[in-house]
C-alpha cells in the first residue's frame, strides 16, 4: 500500500465518526499532489446538499484531530468540500446509489475511436460496469479499462 493510501484509509477512519456525528455522509478522501503543494480533501454530502458552514464545521473539529495524531509527515492543505454535481463513482454504495442513473464513463485507451461514453449504469461488480444506451445496446467494461465515472450532468 502507498504512503498516499495509507494517508487517506487512516484520514477516513478518523473523519467517519466526525461526519457521521453532524449527519453527514462522507463521500471519499484524497491525497494528492497539484502544483507542488499536497491537499488534502474530505467530500461530505447530505440530502439537499453541502453547504459552506458545513464543511467548516467538519474542518474545524476535524483539524483538532490532525493535530493531536500528526500522521501525516508532508506539509499539506486540509480542505472539506461537497463531491459536486458530477461526483465520480468510487465505492460500491456510489455504485449503489447510481444504479437506473445516467453517468459518464471515460476510457484509458479509445475504444471504436471514443474515449468518452454516456449511458444508464444497468450493472457492475468487482471487475466490470454495464452502460446502456439510447438505443438500448449494452456494453460492458472491464474496470482496469475505466479512467473515470461520474454522475452525467444534464443542464
Amino acid at each position: 500500500m502507498s504512503r498516499r493510501e495509507q494517508y487517506e484509509q487512516q484520514t477516513e477512519a478518523l473523519l467517519h465518526p466526525i461526519v457521521t456525528e453532524l449527519g453527514f455522509e462522507l463521500v471519499d478522501v484524497e491525497y494528492v499532489k497539484e502544483v507542488g503543494n499536497w491537499y488534502l480533501r474530505a467530500y461530505i454530502d447530505k440530502p439537499g446538499g453541502i453547504t459552506v458552514d458545513d464543511c467548516e464545521a467538519v474542518s474545524r473539529k476535524f483539524s483538532d484531530v490532525l493535530d493531536e495524531k500528526d500522521y501525516i509527515s508532508d506539509a499539506y492543505i486540509f480542505e472539506v468540500s461537497s463531491p459536486g454535481l458530477g461526483r465520480p463513482l468510487k465505492k460500491e454504495k456510489d455504485f449503489e446509489r447510481s444504479m437506473g442513473t445516467e453517468v459518464e464513463l471515460r476510457t484509458y485507451k479509445a475504444m471504436d475511436k471514443q474515449k468518452e461514453f454516456t449511458g444508464i449504469l444497468q450493472a457492475y461488480d468487482k471487475d466490470t460496469v454495464t452502460l446502456l444506451y439510447e438505443d438500448q445496446t449494452t456494453h460492458t467494461f472491464t474496470r482496469s479499462e475505466i479512467a473515470l465515472i461520474r454522475l452525467a450532468l444534464d443542464f
